[in-house]
């Protein structure tokens, strides 16, 4: 007989069995993690699965002692069943009917209590993940708003969104991914408002994952849904902000939580999902405003200045006469293309030598690194000063974009578009700058366009997004979320 279908075994009456069963398929006797408690309950044994580690083992202790307690008061001849099923004090107890249920369940964390001559389990959930208390999240910091994050337990981050949607109508499906990991994957989404399409579209796409794990959490969730192929840019949002995900499920979003992950992905998003920061809405509408469009600024400079440069650079002409000073005073035997192309690697260099320096050393060996290594490579002629200066700008306009992954991307895009500016110049720059704005128009994220609202135009969508609107007048949620229900606001409200 098959492994699957061995898994889907009831569960025997006899202890005995199941004893034997855990020892061959799942290590018990081997690993030092796995072990059984084994009971005298009113003449029947009890035997009572447990993984170290994962339990928490005061919670263990007090169901013993209840257990054991029945020796003293209750009748030889009562139901072992019920006895033990009434006298299991915690809030959460399920039977279990298969074999592979049961053994889920143990390496999940749970207790799982057998009962001598009883075909069903009883699951009793006393899980105590290690993991971190929730934090702000490195990469999405605030002036002012909350410092509590996402951490890499499914549960706590389910209650962190709980906590701020205190709705009836908030539903989290969970879903087991990968045959050996079995990992548990989350659906968060309000009943009434989320599309059923697209919440159709999430669970088949998840329940076809046929992959033995899923131990980079998220990312592997992502590639598996969207198939994003070679595509650098970004086609759904991972936010590590409770407030960020709640914020987004109450405009008619998807949310999908992975265990194991501190981030959750949200769908659908579009490119401008990628650009606003919460930081926006934790401030006036004129000050979120001002952020936004300086943090636009930042993006469209990262994205084109030193493309641009470099085309003034190889096509003086092109320059008035009021700029024509743009452009290097200094000559060197390196062609500027490869100087913009070795010095945006080297800020790539220092990003990711930060990340792997300890915190205290990484904020000196930085300043260290771009101060000295900058002057030395123009003292010796490997760069002109005008190389750094634009390449610190179109670095410093990456690290303003919100969403990591599109600052790469536009990374990518900033050197093809030096590459082809270096070998056709004008055309090289329309052209590169065209196709590029085809591919991203033509993008579709879970059947939504990914330019949107800017392509399909929508006024009041492109509206939104040029201006952080006060939260008063946001009266209907984004259209592009298809939402059963519009209406953020009860309709004839008065404010306006």
């Amino acid at each position: 007989m098959s492994r699957n279908n061995e898994q889907k075994w009831s569960i025997p009456q006899s202890v005995n069995e199941i004893e034997n069963y855990m020892k061959q398929r799942v290590g018990l006797g081997i690993s030092f993690d796995l072990g059984v408690r084994k009971l005298k309950v009113l003449k029947n044994d009890v035997h009572i699965y447990y993984c170290n580690g994962l339990c928490d083992t005061r919670f263990i202790i007090e169901l013993i002692e209840e257990l054991v307690e029945l020796n003293d008061h209750e009748k030889h001849s009562a139901d072992i069943y019920k006895l033990v099923y009434n006298r299991l004090v915690n809030q959460s107890v399920s039977p279990v009917e298969t074999l592979e249920d049961l053994v889920t369940f143990v390496l999940s964390g749970q207790i799982v209590v057998v009962m001598d001559g009883v075909g069903t389990a009883l699951v009793v959930d006393v899980r105590s993940y290690p993991g971190r208390s929730p934090q702000e999240p490195d990469t999405e910091k605030v002036v002012r708003g909350a410092r509590d994050g996402f951490v890499e337990n499914i549960i706590l981050n389910t209650a962190l969104t709980r906590r701020r949607i205190r709705d009836e109508r908030l539903r989290f499906e969970m879903i087991r991914v990968g045959e050996r990991s079995k990992t548990d994957v989350a659906i968060g989404y309000l009943e009434d408002v989320a599309d059923a399409d697209l919440l159709n579209i999430l669970r088949k796409e998840l329940q076809a994952i046929e992959v033995d794990g899923i131990p980079m959490g998220d990312k592997t969730i992502e590639e598996f849904i969207v198939k994003q192929g070679w595509n650098p840019f970004p086609m759904v949002r991972y936010t590590e902000r409770a407030d960020v995900a709640a914020a987004h499920i109450l405009e008619g979003h998807v949310i999908i939580y992975c265990d194991t992950s501190p981030s959750v992905i949200i769908t659908p998003t579009t490119y401008f999902h990628h650009v606003q920061h919460a930081e926006e809405f934790r401030e006036s509408p004129a000050m979120g405003t001002f952020v936004r469009w300086t943090r636009f600024v930042g993006i469209i400079a990262s994205l084109i200045l030193l493309p641009l440069w470099l085309l003034f650079v190889v096509e003086p002409s092109l320059l008035p006469k009021e700029i024509a000073f743009i452009g290097p005073n200094k000559h060197t035997h390196i062609p500027v293309v490869v100087q913009l192309i070795l010095a945006d690697l080297g800020i790539e260099f220092l990003r990711m030598a930060a990340i792997h320096t300890p915190t205290p050393l990484s904020t000196a060996m930085g300043l260290i690194a771009a101060v000295l290594i900058g002057q030395i490579a123009i003292d010796v002629g490997l760069f002109v000063p005008e190389v750094i200066l634009y390449v610190a700008v179109a670095g410093i306009g990456t690290f303003t974009t919100p969403s990591y992954e599109l600052g790469v991307a536009n990374k990518i895009a900033r050197i093809i578009l030096m590459i082809l500016v270096a070998f056709f110049h004008t055309p090289g720059f329309i052209i590169g700058c065209t196709l590029m704005f085809l591919f991203v128009v033509r993008l579709r994220a879970l059947n939504t366009p990914y330019f949107w609202p800017f392509l399909p135009f929508e006024p009041k969508g492109f509206l939104q997004i040029l201006i952080r609107r006060a939260i008063p007048g946001s009266l209907l949620r984004p259209s592009i979320v298809r939402p059963r229900n519009r209406f953020r606001q009860p309709p004839g409200s008065n404010r306006k």
